[in-house]
């Protein structure tokens, strides 16, 4: 999988240190928190599972197949790593008079570790967060590293989109941009939804990057767009006060950028002239987004992991641990901290 190009804008400029990831399944571990407990009874089954390098969608599958129920009755809350050891929770739409060892299910690579029954179906995007614990292998600068995660666990990191996003060699950003321009056809709904997405976060990553290179990182423009911390809610301040900044400063709110599609900007005045004058070449593009039913939103630019550590096991080895908040990308930390690249 193609790594972020070095051309988006790093934090802390270029790390020094390199380092190899995913040598092994074992190295990248996810674990869910939904933020809330099973309660016990209903017509959905929440299912606790542990996967090991197979893809959340084959998983999902393969559960309606067991179940012998549509796979429209099987839900997630969020999709997780193929490459890598999971454990997430699945939801099984199931009568409450039916009953099914679903320890049998699963083999090597599935593990059922928990079931519950619940009143409601797990949708998408319901969950807190995630944790991770990544092992970095071949190491260069174990220093540098080290005092990078100490600023990063003050300052946090870009919140960029994680080439996941984009696909092996960008092809899903390149599908997505020739979908728009009607170049492309695609009948499946969900592999198109993939393709616009990739454009969408394109365009973010762009503005991010273009606001840290030209030193608009903690400057609050007039007119921008404000996000509350821990939270999606925005405002608009049409006035530049002191006391704005020093919010900035101490990670009460942040900066966002637009994740383009249908409306208005919600930045005005210098703010939005700003965002819309650095994607003036992406004009053909924005232009065809909005065209499309998908709303304007936001997305905070700066994405602060909790819990950072570095536990190191040898002078080339270190274990990496913190956790995200729904949506983002633990590659994207990852990156302010070394230049890692996937193991071969």
């Amino acid at each position: 999988m193609t790594t972020l190009p070095t051309a988006f804008s790093y934090l802390l400029g270029e790390p020094a240190s390199k380092a190899i990831i995913r040598s092994e399944p074992d190295d990248f571990k996810v674990i869910e928190n939904l933020g809330f407990e099973p309660e016990g009874q209903g017509e959905h089954v929440f299912l606790y599972i542990r996967k090991t390098g197979e893809n959340t969608d084959w998983v999902a599958r393969q559960l309606a197949n067991f179940a012998q129920i549509s796979p429209k009755d099987v839900s997630y809350a969020g999709k997780k790593d193929r490459h890598a050891v999971t454990e997430q929770w699945f939801c099984v739409k199931f009568p409450i008079k039916r009953n099914l060892n679903w320890k049998l299910f699963g083999g090597d690579s599935i593990e059922v570790l928990q079931s519950v029954r619940h009143p409601r179906k797990l949708r998408l995007g319901t969950l807190q967060g995630n944790r991770f614990k990544i092992r970095l292998r071949q190491v260069t600068d174990m220093r540098d590293l080290q005092q990078r995660a100490q600023v990063v666990s003050r300052l946090g990191v870009p919140n960029y989109f994680g080439e996941q996003r984009f696909g092996q060699n960008f092809a899903n950003l390149d599908k997505g941009i020739a979908l728009l321009k009607g170049e492309f056809q695609e009948r499946q709904r969900s592999k198109k939804g993939i393709y616009i997405s990739a454009v969408r976060s394109w365009v973010f990553n762009q503005l991010l990057s273009l606001r840290i290179k030209q030193g608009l990182w903690d400057t609050v423009l007039q007119g921008d767009a404000l996000m509350l911390t821990g939270s999606q809610s925005c405002f608009v301040e049409e006035q530049l006060t002191d006391e704005l900044t020093q919010r900035l400063k101490a990670l009460d709110i942040s900066l966002t950028a637009p994740l383009w599609g249908r409306g208005e900007l919600m930045s005005i005045g210098a703010a939005r002239e700003w965002e819309l004058q650095q994607l003036a070449s992406w004009g053909e593009v924005t232009s065809l987004l909005e065209q499309l039913t998908l709303m304007q939103e936001r997305r905070a630019l700066r994405l602060l992991p909790m819990n950072l550590q570095i536990t190191v096991e040898d002078e080339s080895t270190c274990w990496v641990e913190f956790d995200l908040t729904s949506g983002s990308f633990a590659t994207s930390v990852l990156r302010e901290l070394c230049d890692y690249s996937q193991a071969t």
